[in-house]
């Protein structure tokens, strides 16, 4: 193993986005087998420390191909796209409008008579959405043009604005729960 491989050919898919998450487990769980370092613990520090450094790798590896967002935000950066988040601001007024009022609306929820199912709808909403982003991006990842590099990048923007709404739904739904 390599530690200069990209993500993809360390677990030996081609660059894409469109991967079997199953798979990707599988040979995750071959790596880890194959390269932990408790395997290591009778040779030297110099293999130790590369078993070491290369379960680190297929470790992060793992974390970003097996998450769709981070995924795409990787096969952008292998194209020479880059992310700052703090200054990539820019995305539709009308998203933007659209994220207000489904924070609004899921600030609302806990006040709801039956608050749990709406959340519930709310939470089916959200992954639903993700899921047409997720599409979206798959189709503008295959092109592979500047324009559609583009748009893939905003789509990525606006699924971390989804993911972070996610997030608050699922702290809302603990709260929940716990004043049951």
């Amino acid at each position: 193993m390599d530690l200069t491989q990209n993500h993809f050919e360390l677990f030996g898919f081609p660059v894409t986005f469109d991967i079997d998450t199953q798979q990707l487990t599988e040979r995750y769980r071959d790596l880890q087998r194959t390269l932990h370092p408790d395997r290591f613990a009778n040779v030297g520090d110099r293999e130790r420390r590369l078993s070491i450094q290369r379960t680190a790798q297929v470790n992060e590896a793992f974390q970003t191909l097996k998450s769709p967002l981070q995924r795409a935000r990787y096969l952008l950066q292998l194209k020479g796209v880059s992310f700052d988040d703090e200054r990539d601001t820019h995305l539709k007024p009308a998203f933007l409008m659209e994220q207000i009022e489904l924070r609004e609306t899921l600030a609302a929820i806990p006040q709801q008579d039956d608050a749990l199912t709406a959340l519930n709808d709310f939470v089916n909403d959200i992954r639903s959405r993700k899921q047409t982003m997720e599409a979206r991006l798959q189709a503008l990842l295959v092109k592979d043009d500047p324009d559609s590099l583009g748009e893939a990048k905003q789509t990525i923007q606006e699924m971390q604005f989804l993911a972070r709404l996610q997030q608050e739904a699922d702290e809302t739904e603990e709260i929940l729960v716990g004043d049951l």
